[in-house]
């Protein structure tokens, strides 16, 4: 696939992968459709390689989760189970498997999670890879509770690397925690710059306060009903004052944080 600006990515939905991508894979009717998944989802026999070596087989280059088709095994074709066996270890089902929904709540799907272990069962060695199987209901899902019916032509899975920070957009520090290098000082002329900003800040926060509070502004109903609310309780002057005492251009204390932290 050709190279793509950043930021574009190949990010569908469940609903997508299952109603669009795996039932047209299924169904192979449409040319046009079908050179479209080609471009983005390869058909690819996951078991006989590692998880770590399969992202050089996707169409794209994306650093966090790869798409793959995956053909019916000849023990599945045969009515037996499929083997998830692969050369350095195994691919074992964790949790109950669920459905996958379309826009209309009806059941399309059937979604099966899996984590990969090295090794040999059951001494196996848990790793961070893991894999969600989408496969296709065959017709409508049973009112009932039955199992439903199944397509085994070919599966969809996504293959990712279970991942201890946040996805790569949003790569942002935990609450409260701030990020400074050591070796970053920070100057007189910078810290009393800063300082000013803030107090200037402060004085416009304060004529807003009197502007709002006088009997002119407060006399008007319409003034305080236009004006919302974060948890939708009725606009209160004196909570006001309180959580703007407590805002971040108070930097005195805040720049004694920073340096406080930098000596330690």
């Amino acid at each position: 696939m050709e190279e793509m600006p950043p930021g574009f990515r190949f990010y569908p939905t469940e609903e997508e992968l299952v109603s669009f991508y795996l039932y047209n894979k299924l169904e192979g009717q449409r040319e046009d459709i079908n050179h479209l998944m080609n471009r983005v989802i390869p058909v690819v026999d996951i078991y006989e390689f590692s998880p770590w070596d399969l992202p050089q087989f996707s169409l794209y280059k994306d650093p966090e989760q790869c798409f793959f088709f995956i053909p019916r095994q000849e023990s599945e074709a045969r009515g037996g189970r499929p083997k998830r066996l692969t050369d350095s270890g195994y691919w074992k089902a964790t949790g109950s498997p669920g459905y996958v929904y379309s826009f209309n709540s009806r059941p399309i799907g059937v979604k099966r999670t899996m984590v990969f272990y090295t090794g040999r069962a059951p001494r196996g060695k848990k790793t961070e890879w893991k894999m969600n199987e989408y496969k296709a209901i065959e017709g409508e899902a049973s009112a009932n509770g039955a199992p439903p019916t199944l397509r085994q032509e070919f599966s969809l899975c996504r293959i990712y690397e279970k991942s201890k920070c946040l996805r790569s957009f949003d790569r942002r520090p935990p609450p409260g925690v701030l990020v400074m290098p050591r070796d970053e000082q920070i100057s007189d002329d910078q810290r009393a710059s800063a300082f000013d900003i803030g107090k200037s800040n402060q004085s416009i926060e304060t004529a807003d306060r009197r502007t709002t509070s006088s009997p002119e502004s407060s006399s008007s109903g319409d003034n305080h009903a236009s004006r919302p609310t974060q948890t939708g309780e009725a606009s209160n002057s004196s909570r006001m004052v309180v959580d703007d005492e407590y805002s971040f251009w108070d930097l005195e204390g805040f720049w004694d944080t920073v340096l406080q932290s930098q000596s330690a």
